[in-house]
């Protein structure tokens, strides 16, 4: 049987000092991988690592490199529709949610075709990166959107070399995130417009993350797996 174990393998997860991206990593600590935690702000063994950061984001993979595997789990995002949204903020999330993104790819990229071994990619998408968001959160459908198609592109980089890119999107998980963005009404309004009633919890997003991680999923690259309860059928 195909094995869901990480044992012996090195990860990198930003965004890791919360919600989605610490529970992805506390599920590849599960399944046997040497997890490194980055985030923003150093917080016991999170590491500081401003993923908008070029040289950052180059010291971290220096100093605790190399990584088998690389989850991009860092984003935020703003509830402002068109009207409500400044340049700076719009830009301000996509610095996060996509040139953040670049800079942590293209860093895992160099490693992985330096060292000849291959590796895995797993970005973070969201529901909205098809469809755009319900109302509001113009940045964030835009980045979401953009982080599906430069998987896609990366994935057809990656494959000679032996490295798979992939992107988990969720629906709406309950994180801190999402209860800010929503709010408890808001957050129970769309739970009940979930076929399966429910939203998609952290554990949901880090179980997908180590399938891909696996052996398991090593036939898989350039995809969009979609963890989100029902929400978009496609």
């Amino acid at each position: 049987m195909t094995s869901f174990s990480l044992a012996g393998r090195c990860a990198l997860v930003t965004g890791a000092a919360r919600g989605l991206g610490a529970g992805i990593a506390d599920g590849m600590e599960q399944a046997g991988a040497r997890v490194t935690r980055a985030d923003r702000a150093a917080a016991g063994a999170v590491l500081a690592c401003d993923v908008t950061e070029e040289a950052q984001v180059a010291g971290l993979f220096a100093a605790e490199g190399p990584f088998d595997i690389m989850v991009c789990a860092a984003g935020i995002t703003r509830a402002e529709d068109i009207f409500a949204t400044s340049r700076a903020s719009f830009e301000e999330v996509l610095r996060v949610n996509l040139t953040g993104v670049f800079l942590c790819c293209k860093a895992a990229m160099e490693g992985f075709r330096a060292r000849g071994t291959g590796g895995r990619i797993i970005l973070i998408g969201s529901v909205v990166g098809h469809q755009g968001a319900l109302k509001g959160h113009v940045a964030y459908a835009a980045s979401k959107g953009a982080v599906h198609t430069m998987a896609r592109t990366l994935a057809r980089t990656g494959a000679p070399m032996g490295v798979t890119v992939n992107v988990v999107a969720p629906g709406v998980v309950e994180t801190e995130m999402s209860a800010a963005a929503h709010g408890p009404a808001g957050l129970a309004a769309l739970a009940a417009t979930m076929p399966l009633g429910r939203l998609q919890q952290v554990g949901d997003m880090a179980a997908a993350c180590v399938y891909l991680a696996s052996e398991a999923g090593v036939g898989i690259t350039g995809a969009v797996l979609d963890v989100n309860g029902g929400m978009l059928m496609r």
